[in-house]
């Protein structure tokens, strides 16, 4: 009996220990069947049933403001995102691996949800992280201009909105439904603490819109990521705003300057060439193709209108003054011009008359 109880217990310790846990990523990719080539998991969508939807979560983070070029219509920021779906062939019990909660392998060994931003291409790492539950997540950081319709009536109090917009190329809305991790709440207070590179704009938040649009045949869904920026004003308000208001206050001074000197016209005329110039610098901000004025350039033109009326005003006075001059030269009378004439020349001999 104790010989049975023996080999009893040898068996069952056996057994246990045939069913420890395997500790190495090594045997977790032999349970998943990743250690060799497999082409049904790179190629297919990774459903069980096929008429289940693709869950496809979207976290878009703004790590930067890098340039907004106002006469190209183009934004160029520095962005961040993850991307998560779920692969129902790839689930595993961390229990029975010691606990191994993640595992990284590479893209090419998965099938991957053709969504990319329309706005413009973006590449990603050549990894993803595959979860317990079969939920993969991929991440990217990229450098990314697109393109946005930019309001300028406000400028340079301006703010804009642009959108970045995530779509599948070729699954439609019942294959392949987009979503986010996270709310837009979240996403902005992460990016204003991740955010390095500002220039002259300000994140102010980030909503995310997710609608549905047909394309031919398919019934495709898109997931927006609208991006709220404001514009920070202080810069042109110093080189644009207070000294074509100094040129207009000099040019009200210069009605104190003496028509006699002639000084008043050419001081003017600096002036108006002044006000050119920065004509000229706002040229080079503005884009040519704005519908509507800007208040700016309405400010500006109304400036170089006044100070150019106020040129004509000082041409007209000064023909003024020497018409003036010129009409009382002439309208002296003949006898008192021979007067004048006497008195001058007895001066310029040096004689006095006798009374």
């Amino acid at each position: 009996m104790s010989a049975l109880r023996t080999l009893a217990f040898l068996a069952l310790f056996g057994v246990s220990s045939s069913q420890t846990s395997d500790c190495s990523y090594v045997g977790l990719l032999t349970h998943l069947n990743l250690t060799t080539t497999n082409d049904l998991l790179a190629t297919m969508r990774p459903v069980k049933v096929w008429t289940t939807p693709s869950l496809v979560q979207l976290d878009m983070l703004l790590y930067g403001i890098l340039e907004v070029d106002e006469k190209s219509q183009t934004v160029t920021t520095h962005i961040w995102v993850e991307t998560r779906w779920t692969t129902e062939y790839l689930t595993w019990n961390p229990n029975d691996f010691c606990g191994i909660n993640m595992l990284t392998v590479p893209r090419s060994t998965l099938w991957l949800p053709d969504v990319e931003i329309l706005e413009d291409s973006i590449h990603r790492s050549s990894v993803v992280n595959l979860y317990p539950n079969g939920s993969v997540a991929g991440t990217a950081r990229e450098r990314l201009t697109s393109t946005c319709r930019l309001n300028l009536i406000m400028f340079p109090f301006d703010t804009q909105e642009c959108n970045i917009t995530f779509s599948s190329m070729t699954s439609d809305g019942n294959a392949i439904q987009l979503g986010s991790v996270n709310t837009d709440k979240a996403l902005t207070y992460i990016s204003e603490q991740l955010m390095v590179t500002k220039g002259e704009w300000e994140l102010v938040k980030m909503e995310i819109l997710s609608f549905n649009y047909s394309k031919t045949t398919l019934n495709k869904q898109k997931l927006t990521y609208k991006v709220i920026i404001s514009r920070k004003p202080m810069l042109y308000v110093i080189n644009l705003i207070i000294p074509l208001l100094y040129f207009l206050i000099l040019d009200l001074a210069s009605f104190f300057i003496s028509e006699a000197r002639g000084e008043k016209l050419g001081f003017k005329v600096t002036l108006l060439l002044s006000i050119s110039v920065m004509l000229l610098i706002l040229k080079d901000i503005l884009p040519s193709t704005e519908n509507k004025l800007p208040w700016i350039a309405s400010y500006c033109l109304a400036i170089f209108t006044f100070v150019g009326l106020s040129v004509l005003e000082a041409m007209l006075v000064g023909y003024l003054y020497d018409l003036d001059g010129c009409c009382s030269m002439t309208a002296q009378s003949p006898a008192d011009a021979q007067v004048d004439i006497l008195v001058e020349d007895d001066n310029h001999k040096g004689k006095v008359s006798p009374k």
